[in-house]
């Protein structure tokens, strides 16, 4: 035996060895090697097989009991945990166990909730033109002094209406613009009050079934586009640079509507219900209007906003209280541009008798209006008939040595924010332009022209005002929301039909890209910057030509129920969500939107999925699209429509006793 050991041990290592071979051996050397793996292949089979198939033994009643603790402790019992096998030859009945796949330890469910219900039932008809933060039964709690009660005062969010708001019997999609300028319908705005109190003033008449706009106002009863004439015989209005108005007392903003025919965009205000529905009128004629009056606190957009400011008639005391309302005018407009003043006392020689005043009285007004001009370093530009017109400084170089030389005039503005303009208490003092280097620079940088005024780098974010903007930045905006509007009008049909959209709104504007991509269709778009936005970016929409206001979304919007065709929201949900109830801004975005009105929102897919729940509530027809780059962004967008559903007509009456 240990021959043949030493044999095959010689045998393998002359196998393995590349020494000391030949040809024959090597042949005689793998058929060795060959057999002697097959027969010890053969015998570790041979033992596995035997192996695996020995007879179990029968368990023991210690084996039992330790295999009982075992499954009690890790198994839960089952109602048939044994196999019991009896066919095997010579062996005793045995018990094979069960396999669990259960996990063997597991914490109780979560007790199961019923999904929350949202309910959202229409409103009462009599809160048809509910406007929350101008209600007129609230706003008697407050001052009369410098008309405070008719500025913003909102209700608490649990005093909010938890309901939709009616559109009154009969209401129709408004006319499209242009038609809509000249007529509206009267089931939507049913007051008649203005067509017999301005009858001679050409403001608004009733015909059937609708009003009438002939375009007419207490200073121009021949016409808003002859009056705007007169205008542009004194200043440039055609050139392009202007752009951006301000209306103050706007009436039924007959001038707003006529100046956009001169490429310019004018945001018309006036308080609620001064003269029933005026601003209403406006919204419905399809012109950028707000409910809002110069009080105590200063109007909602950033300082150096508007190329013109404008007052017909407007009944604001100019030259009161230290001339803190032309002080906040000074601060929205932007540097060279003009106030235009008509109506009391301008050409008081003229028209003292009609007004009810004598001269003297008309005279010291106007002497105190120039005063207080003069305080501004303004300069008075022109004054023909009915018309005058100042002109603001380009900067302040030669105010500021006046101020040194003769110690006199408004004193500037310390340590003050001026673009801060939600629920800021006015001042009397004068907003401070930025500093220039040279006498004939403009202060904050000279805007080129409309329209290159649009696409143009805003002079806010290329002197780097705007921390964290840059001019590449905004390049790269402006061609991102064309892309975006692109797709947008692929997923609302509405949106993509030129001239079904009129009234826009843009909940979270930032730059004004929207808005800008928007320029070529018959819309106008009121870009709103959110008051807790990280970064104030108001200003440089306006100078790129565009308008819009400050906004807190917690609070209900300055303007009346169905003010806006189409309302856009970029990412508003999620700055607002840890904030206040969605369910509130949503109520809010129904109470602005007209009737079949369109919403797209974009926003993480988590939030809009909770925004379509009460979506559906509201009666709105709506969906969740794909990101405009595909199905692997997380953030979606939100498309819906508002269904077309009125008051009751036998309400009808009753809602209009009770505006």
């Amino acid at each position: 035996m240990a021959n043949t050991t030493n044999n095959l041990k010689s045998l393998f290592h002359n196998f393995t060895s590349k020494k000391h071979y030949n040809k024959n051996l090597l042949q005689f050397s793998n058929l060795y090697f060959i057999t002697f793996s097959i027969i010890l292949c053969s015998l570790f089979y041979l033992f596995g097989l035997w192996t695996h198939h020995r007879p179990y033994a029968a368990p023991t009643a210690t084996t039992t009991l330790s295999a009982a603790t075992t499954t009690t402790t890790c198994f839960p019992p089952s109602t048939n945990t044994t196999t019991t096998i009896t066919n095997t030859p010579s062996t005793l009945p045995i018990q094979l166990p069960t396999l669990h796949f259960e996990a063997s330890h597991t914490l109780p469910d979560i007790p199961t909730t019923a999904e929350r219900e949202y309910h959202a039932p229409p409103c009462d008809p009599s809160f048809s033109e509910h406007t929350p933060c101008e209600d007129p039964k609230r706003s008697l709690k407050f001052p009369r002094k410098r008309l405070m009660y008719r500025e913003r005062h909102c209700p608490a969010p649990e005093e909010n209406l938890r309901c939709r708001i009616p559109a009154p019997y009969g209401y129709r999609l408004p006319l499209r613009w242009p038609a809509s300028r000249d007529s509206v319908w009267y089931a939507n705005v049913p007051h008649k009050e203005l067509t017999v109190e301005k009858k001679m003033q050409n403001w608004v008449h009733f015909d059937g079934d609708r009003f009438r706009f002939p375009g007419g106002g207490t200073m121009f009863p021949r016409g808003a586009n002859a009056y705007i004439d007169e205008i542009g015989k004194l200043i440039k209005l055609r050139d392009g640079s202007i752009r951006t108005a301000i209306d103050t007392g706007c009436g039924v903003a007959s001038f707003g509507a006529y100046f956009l025919s001169r490429d310019i965009l004018t945001v018309s205000f006036a308080p609620r219900d001064t003269h029933e529905a005026q601003v209403q009128f406006a919204l419905e004629r399809g012109v950028p209007a707000l409910i809002g009056v110069i009080a105590s606190i200063r109007l909602p957009y950033p300082s150096r906003s508007f190329d013109i400011a404008h007052c017909s008639r407007c009944l604001i005391p100019w030259a009161q209280f230290d001339g803190i309302y032309l002080t906040e005018v000074d601060r929205v407009l932007r540097p060279g541009g003009y106030w235009i003043l008509s109506g009391p006392p301008i050409n008081y020689a003229k028209h003292w008798r009609g007004w009810e005043r004598t001269r003297q009285s008309l005279k010291d007004e106007q002497d105190s209006i120039e005063e207080v001009a003069k305080s501004l370093c303004w300069k008075k530009f022109a004054e023909r008939g009915d018309l005058a017109i100042w002109q603001k400084p380009t900067n302040h170089v030669h105010c500021k040595m006046q101020r040194k030389i003769f110690k006199n005039g408004k004193p500037f503005c310390q340590a003050q924010d001026p673009d801060a303009a939600w629920y800021t208490k006015l001042d009397t003092c004068l907003t401070p332009l930025p500093d220039v280097n040279d006498i004939k620079e403009v202060a904050g940088g000279k805007l080129p022209k409309w329209p290159q005024r649009l696409t143009s780098i805003p002079p806010r974010i290329s002197s780097g005002s705007l921390e964290g903007i840059t001019g590449e930045m905004f390049i790269e905006n402006t061609q991102l929301w064309k892309k975006r509007v692109a797709y947008y009008k692929k997923l609302d049909h509405q949106l993509a039909e030129r001239g079904r959209y009129r009234n826009v709104v843009d909940m979270n504007s930032y730059l004004g890209g929207f808005a800008a991509a928007l320029i070529d269709d018959p819309v106008w778009v009121m870009n709103v910057v959110p008051v807790e936005a990280e970064i104030n970016t108001l200003g440089a929409i306006f100078e790129r030509g565009l308008i819009g206001t400050y906004q807190n979304w917690c609070e209900a919007m300055s303007t009346y129920p169905r003010t806006y065709d189409f309302i856009h929201g970029d990412s508003v949900f999620s700055l607002y969500q840890i904030r206040c109830n969605i369910e509130d801004i949503l109520l809010e975005m129904d109470r602005i939107l007209r009737p079949q009105g369109g919403v797209i929102l974009r926003d993480d897919v988590d939030v809009l999925t909770k925004v379509k729940s009460f979506a559906d509530a509201m009666q709105w027809d709506s969906r969740i699209t794909d990101h405009e780059d595909g199905p692997y962004n997380r953030q979606k967008i939100f498309v819906a429509v508002k269904q077309y559903w009125t008051a009751p007509p036998q309400n009808q009456d009753h809602t209009q006793n009770t505006q």
